[in-house]
């Protein structure tokens, strides 16, 4: 049987010892009485006042610690999911990394060029542990984002996935899943770096960093 227990360990990446998640769990769960709305609470806190962006350093470990990620106030997919699974150990809720491929429908021409492709690899998601099951919870795109292009919000009750959803507000297709990596207790860097080249060329990583 699985070991909850090291769902709530930090690790490098996943600093949820540190001063600035714990102030920050002070301020999220501290009027919440059930382990339901404390995950809600940093599941919105995530998505809404995280801001999404694709503007990001990957190359390096470094860039993906939690709480560095809380100072920025942004980052993208797998960068949010790190916050999440973070604020989520810290407060006492097991938490992991999920990592899927998906086709992105809307993709901006510019990303497509870049990439070659409209296929996202490794999105990262996190999984909470409540009441005795994993749930899947995706706090990438901000409310803001989403009513700007039109993208329907991911919302989380405590109970059931809270995945992207098949269509955009406008019923045109938006994210296809396509292949699922599954869960980590810890960020899988390497396989991520490996998994990005392999999909977008070699020299990708050096081409993103000069758009930078």
């Amino acid at each position: 049987m699985e070991r909850i227990e090291k769902y709530l360990k930090p690790t490098f990446t996943i600093d949820s010892d540190s001063k600035p998640i714990k102030e920050k769990i002070n301020e999220l769960v501290r009027d919440k009485e059930d382990v339901i709305s404390k995950a809600r609470s940093l599941f919105y806190f995530v998505r809404d006042k995280i801001k999404y962006t694709m503007y990001v350093h990957i190359d390096l470990e470094e860039y993906y610690k939690a709480s560095t990620i809380l100072q920025k106030g942004e980052g993208y997919c797998v960068q949010k999911a790190v916050l999440l699974t973070a604020l989520a150990r810290a407060s006492g809720i097991p938490a992991r990394i999920g990592f899927a491929d998906f086709i992105n429908h809307r993709l901006a021409q510019k990303y497509i060029e870049l990439q070659g492709t409209n296929l996202i690899v490794y999105h990262g998601f996190t999984e909470l542990y409540l009441n005795g099951i994993w749930i899947n919870t995706t706090p990438a795109y901000d409310l803001d984002m989403c009513n700007k292009y039109r993208f329907i919000p991911v919302d989380f009750d405590g109970k059931h996935d809270a995945k992207f959803h098949p269509v955009d507000q406008d019923g045109k297709p938006h994210v296809e899943y396509v292949r699922f990596h599954g869960s980590f207790q810890d960020l899988p860097h390497g396989k991520i770096i490996t998994a990005t080249k392999h999909a977008y060329g070699q020299d990708f990583i050096d081409s993103w960093n000069e758009t930078l």
